[in-house]
């Protein structure tokens, strides 16, 4: 039986083109030192300072702010439906929802259709590329990185000269990315935590998770 599961955790382990193993090993503990010692205990007093009524609320908000990419995203993969519902979501959240602060549609049975550039690219045949750990934000590919290049610049909540978008400069762009991130965080209390403890080797836990997730992502 331990053979067995060795086997099928080396058959997973080569389906991931990693040539930047030794770089994203480094970054994967860098990550892990600053979310341990920064993120998660400023997060936590976030938490004590603000209600959990009021951070679902922002966290709401915020996604409902980030409409234009899952409508951009589900019209460019052809899913119409998908992309209506989404439309009928922010227009229902933003007025009835008071700005997105509470989510109407999805308690109407409307429920976010999730999909990013990385999906989109994906959709069309695109490839991973290889294996690449962000800064401060993990996991992700050359696919999803290009991805992610995308959707940041079409968010409300970048700056990219667009006239939707809300920060004017980059510093009001960063300020507003990172308090989303902060938010999110005081809303999942001990996930990270609960994520990596049993995992006999962080890294390739958290790898092999993305790209597994991200594959079945763009299967859906």
């Amino acid at each position: 039986m331990e053979d067995e599961f060795d086997n099928e955790f080396e058959e997973a382990d080569k389906k991931v083109f990693d040539p930047l193993e030794g770089y994203n090993r480094w970054m994967t503990s860098t990550n892990d030192k600053f979310y341990t010692y920064v993120f998660d205990p400023v997060s936590k007093g976030y938490a004590v300072i603000v209600p959990k009524p009021a951070r679902i609320g922002i966290s709401n908000a915020f996604h409902n702010l980030k409409f234009p990419i899952r409508f951009a995203n589900n019209l460019l993969q052809f899913k119409f439906d998908a992309s209506m519902k989404e439309l009928g979501r922010f227009m229902i959240n933003s007025t009835v929802g008071v700005l997105g602060l509470f989510d109407v549609a999805k308690l109407e049975g409307i429920k976010p259709q999730e999909e990013d550039f990385g999906q989109t690219l994906g959709y069309y045949g695109v490839g991973t590329g290889f294996h690449v750990v962000l800064p401060f934000l993990g996991p992700s590919n050359l696919r999803d990185v290009v991805g992610l290049s995308v959707d940041t610049a079409i968010s409300p909540i970048t700056d990219a000269s667009l006239e939707y978008q809300i920060p004017d400069n980059a510093e009001k762009s960063l300020a507003l990315t990172s308090f989303e991130y902060l938010n999110t965080n005081s809303l999942q209390p001990g996930q990270y935590e609960n994520l990596k403890k049993d995992a006999l080797d962080v890294y390739t836990f958290f790898r092999d998770s993305y790209e597994q997730k991200r594959a079945k992502d763009i299967e859906k």
